[in-house]
């Protein structure tokens, strides 16, 4: 699989990049193959740079990326924070797409997340769907009915919290000049990175949030996050918390 994301990349990186996705990585070796391949092999009009930025992995995923073809980069610094703005600091591209290396994305994902930010200068950032795929004993079925429930959450933090909280580190979208101006990924403790930035973002100026609902551009990330939460009856209860405090 590693020869052919390697071949799907030389597609789209063909000169100079107009997008760039940065994707942290951290002992990633059983997810990182698929997830480069599934981006390696969208359908996009514009040259795209993928940056790993491998965050002190003790396994094989530097490797694997540069198997791939794609820029990796080290980043010794441990943490989601430095990891994601070492590769902006790096990053060529006009535009940035934030991806997991555990998350599976579909062939239109670049496009249906950049056009946006390409069309309407009074969006700042993009952020899309998700859907879950398990890796603990948690049935499929469940998780169709959790995501079912998050739409709606995410209903209820727009409209009676904030948006920003909907924007999620692997699938989101912004312009690299004005992510650097606000001081990239870095934030206050009790706030998350990703939609921290958001609100930077829209605070200083650059335009509103903006949520991708295509169903061509949903991914596929896994459950670990709620399986180091204690699995989904644990990480459940602990989102409904967050959800009305």
């Amino acid at each position: 699989m590693c020869n052919s994301a390697k071949l799907a990349y030389e597609r789209i990186s063909d000169g100079e990049p107009v997008v760039s996705i940065v994707m942290p990585a951290y002992n990633e070796t059983l997810t990182i193959v698929p997830t480069l391949a599934s981006l390696c092999n969208n359908k996009t009009s514009k040259i795209v740079e993928i940056i790993v930025c491998n965050n002190n992995s003790k396994d094989d995923t530097a490797s694997l990326a540069t198997a791939c073809g794609v820029n990796c980069i080290n980043e010794y610094t441990q943490g989601i924070v430095p990891a994601r703005n070492a590769g902006l600091a790096i990053a060529r591209g006009k535009y940035i797409l934030n991806a997991d290396a555990d998350t599976i994305y579909p062939e239109d994902w670049i496009e249906e997340m950049i056009n946006p930010l390409v069309n309407d200068q009074a969006v700042s950032i993009t952020y899309g769907r998700f859907g879950t795929i398990p890796t603990a004993s948690t049935g499929r079925w469940v998780y169709f009915l959790y995501e079912h429930l998050a739409e709606s959450v995410r209903w209820f933090n727009k409209k009676t919290k904030d948006e920003a909280v909907n924007v999620y580190g692997f699938n989101s979208g912004f312009r690299r000049e004005q992510g650097l101006s606000v001081d990239g990924f870095n934030h206050p403790v009790g706030t998350n990175e990703d939609g921290f930035l958001a609100v930077k973002l829209r605070e200083k100026g650059y335009g509103k949030l903006h949520y991708v609902t295509a169903p061509n551009a949903m991914v596929w990330t896994t459950d670990r996050r709620i399986q180091l939460d204690g699995g989904f009856v644990k990480g459940t209860i602990m989102r409904i918390k967050r959800l009305f405090k």
